[in-house]
């Protein structure tokens, strides 16, 4: 088993003065945007305050990925990281059609705006969770959840350069219907943007083999291991970001002896980890009278 750790010190930090940030922005734009009438500075407000929900998902699950397993828990906490990439994009998604809803309708009823209100607080929101970003972006290159972390920060700063826009024409030009119509264009963006994050996320929990394995092909090599005669009850997932699990039953050609078998495994040991799989569950059989079909429906 691999004795790579993927936890970065750092990345608590981070989250803890992007919480800070993001904090202050939600805090500042609600009043904005209830003093402005503005719904797209709301919908930003909104989306910043799903930022700190996400953000303090993260920071625990950072935490909670760090721990010794023990007996209780003989994986750890690995999949607290998965779970806050999960929560966090689904509620994203989820705040987006809500924005939607409320959008339409200002389309089709539009309201008079104070623009400037909108411009200095959209660029707030610029500058903070810009800054916000920048400091989650390296934890974000290998981890899932500090990637969904990220992905919150980096489109809310998009979705306030949106409204930074629409305060500008709101303002100069009197175009209150564009508040409306940002919050819909910044509300698609969130769901098609959070959707890779929810879905791949959503796979390890659903323990589907990972995209990038092909158990046909681990068989294959397998099988080509002299002794053994046939691979079956395969079962390949993923633990969390990193760590792939497999498991299954090996038929044997022979009644070979433990330290026969041992010579066997040694050799499945090096062929997974072509496939960068290093935890590994085996079954020896002899002349054992079970399905042998790679995958069994039957399983229990």
């Amino acid at each position: 088993m691999s004795n790579e750790h993927y936890h970065h010190p750092a990345n608590g930090k981070s989250l803890i003065l992007s919480i800070i940030l993001n904090v202050g922005i939600t805090v500042a734009q609600i009043v904005g945007g209830l003093l402005s009438s503005s719904i797209a500075l709301l919908s930003d407000a909104a989306h910043n305050f799903s930022d700190v929900l996400a953000l303090l998902f993260s920071y625990i699950a950072e935490k909670l990925s760090g721990r010794e397993r023990t007996l209780k828990q003989t994986f750890g906490y690995k999949r607290a990281g998965i779970f806050a990439a999960f929560t966090n994009s689904a509620t994203l998604m989820i705040v987006a059609a809500i924005l939607v809803d409320e959008a339409i309708d200002r389309l089709m009823n539009p309201r008079p705006i104070e623009g400037n209100i909108v411009i200095y607080l959209a660029a707030l929101g610029i500058l903070f969770n810009g800054i916000s970003a920048l400091l989650v972006k390296r934890g974000a290159e290998t981890n899932t959840n500090m990637r969904s972390a990220y992905l919150h920060l980096f489109t809310d700063m998009l979705t306030s350069v949106g409204v930074f826009i629409g305060g500008f024409a709101i303002k100069f030009l009197g175009w209150f219907w564009v508040d409306g119509a940002i919050t819909i264009v910044i509300s698609i963006f969130l769901i098609y943007s959070s959707w890779g994050i929810f879905y791949s996320s959503l796979r390890i929990f659903m323990q589907f083999t990972p995209s990038q394995i092909s158990i046909e092909a681990i068989a294959d090599e397998i099988a080509k291991i002299e002794g053994v005669k046939n691979i079956h009850h395969v079962h390949v997932w993923k633990l969390d970001d990193h760590e792939m699990m497999f498991e299954a039953h090996l038929d044997l050609k022979e009644d070979f002896t433990i330290s026969q078998f041992e010579l066997i495994l040694e050799k499945v040991d090096a062929t997974l980890d072509n496939f960068s799989i290093h935890h590994f569950n085996i079954q020896p059989e002899w002349e054992r009278a079970d399905e042998k079909s790679l995958i069994n429906n039957l399983d229990h």
